[in-house]
């Protein structure tokens, strides 16, 4: 099982450029190792989740969101098998979150919310870093249902998550948001958010860092 993630981790390379031939190689690689060993559901299902991150990056979230249901189904029937003590990086609910942002680039933003906000209650306080994600994640999703506002308040909870608990890549996302919401620079909404973005406290916070 240790070839077949090291084989899938190197599929993330070439699949987050957008190439695809090159990620679906190493990821052929890393199910035949997989099938070598006694590999558990949780394994498998993350071989899914692994080539639909690859998907929705080369512009396919339908072939993703196909491949996610299959990831799910595995995690629901089990295989018999406990998972490595190393095999720690994977679990239903960081499944549940890529899918949600992957239902919205398949232009499912009502089912993108909905599993987003399941993926909060469930985090609860056990991910700080990932909650600044899924925060700007439901920010995107409000957005692509042309809700400014709502949208600007998720963000804000990002950033106030991110005061406790930075994390690069949940502001990154939140960078995002902010393009995103553009049309409506001028309405109140967005400058509040444009000031706390662009805050001394917030701007310090990220030299630190």
């Amino acid at each position: 099982m240790r070839g077949a993630a090291i084989l899938a981790h190197a599929a993330f390379i070439p699949g987050w450029d957008g190439r695809r031939d090159e990620y679906l190689e190493r990821i052929r690689a890393a199910r035949t190792y997989a099938r070598r060993s006694p590999a558990t559901a949780e394994f498998w299902a993350w071989l899914d989740a692994v080539e639909a991150e690859c998907e929705t990056r080369c512009g396919h979230p339908r072939e993703a969101l196909r491949l996610i249901n299959h990831a799910e189904s595995l995690l629901a029937e089990g295989s018999g098998h406990a998972a490595p003590e190393w095999f720690n990086w994977f679990s239903p609910v960081s499944l549940a979150s890529f899918k949600g942002d992957t239902q919205l680039k398949a232009g499912q933003p009502a089912q993108a919310h909905d599993t987003l906000r399941g993926v909060l209650e469930a985090m609860g306080d056990t991910n700080a870093n990932q909650r600044s994600v899924i925060l700007a994640d439901l920010a995107a999703v409000e957005i692509a249902q042309r809700n400014p506002d709502a949208a600007c308040t998720y963000a804000e909870q990002a950033l106030d998550q991110l005061a406790i608990t930075w994390y690069a890549t949940g502001m990154e996302r939140i960078h995002r948001v902010r393009r995103a919401l553009e049309p409506w620079a001028d309405s109140p909404a967005v400058r509040r958010l444009d000031d706390r973005l662009y805050g001394w406290q917030t701007t310090l916070s990220a030299l630190q860092r």
